[in-house]
């Protein structure tokens, strides 16, 4: 073996050496946690979480004015949108989109005592599974737990706010019979089940940034058990 070869080699070993060492300091720190410490932070993050996007979101604007979670139309109806307000139909097509983001706006708080009831179910055992499962997976757990439950609980809010447009009902005779000939996706042929859904795609989304953010700087929310169990994982 040459000495660039050697050389090569034993940079290979180092870097193996140093991230074996590093994986062992992770483990014996996270190790030093109890799981009873693991699922308390874990609650805490979920709270915490979920106070903030209920908070941010269930405000008046809190999807209209936010482009991270704003509602648009349906892709067929936003195709159709640039027809119709050619033909002076745009104050109904922005009437549409308000009421949408408002309806969204008006389930949101719903959310919070299923959110709630949500972190009972996750067991002492499991949590520092979760922990170590990625930047979201309290968010990804918290969603599997609560979003079939929470779409039925939304869906009347979204009505409420979206059958007084006119243009709400013809949408949905259109695209319903184009779902069925294949034109429009099944989930987006119906308004109300639509921005239910990305009222719910917007509640998490707010959650897992929030989530991010304790991952990244626990410390920065004066909380000593968030401190030691996601600064653990740092």
């Amino acid at each position: 073996m040459d000495r660039r070869q050697f050389n090569s080699v034993s940079v290979s070993a180092l870097a193996l050496l140093a991230t074996a060492t590093l994986q062992q300091a992770h483990a014996l720190t996270l190790g030093d946690i109890s799981n009873a410490d693991a699922s308390r932070g874990l609650k805490t993050a979920l709270e915490k979480g979920a106070q903030s996007a209920i908070s941010l979101l269930g405000a008046k604007d809190g999807f209209l004015g936010n482009e991270k979670v704003r509602i648009p139309l349906p892709g067929y109806l936003e195709d159709a949108a640039k027809w119709l307000r050619t033909f002076g139909q745009g104050a109904q097509v922005d009437e549409l989109v308000t009421s949408m983001n408002r309806g969204a706006e008006a389930a949101v708080p719903m959310a919070k005592d299923l959110l709630v009831k949500a972190v009972e179910t996750m067991s002492v055992t499991d949590a520092k599974s979760i922990l170590t499962g990625g930047e979201t997976a309290v968010t990804e757990f918290f969603a599997t737990k609560t979003r079939p439950t929470l779409a039925t609980k939304f869906l009347p809010a979204v009505t409420k706010a979206t059958e007084k447009v006119g243009l709400a009902g013809k949408y949905n005779q259109v695209a319903g019979k184009a779902s069925e000939l294949g034109l429009v996706k099944k989930e987006d042929a119906n308004i109300q089940q639509y921005v239910t859904g990305k009222a719910l795609d917007g509640l998490y989304f707010m959650i897992s940034e929030e989530e991010k953010k304790i991952r990244q700087n626990p410390v920065g929310y004066g909380s000593a058990i968030l401190t030691k169990v996601f600064g653990a994982l740092q």
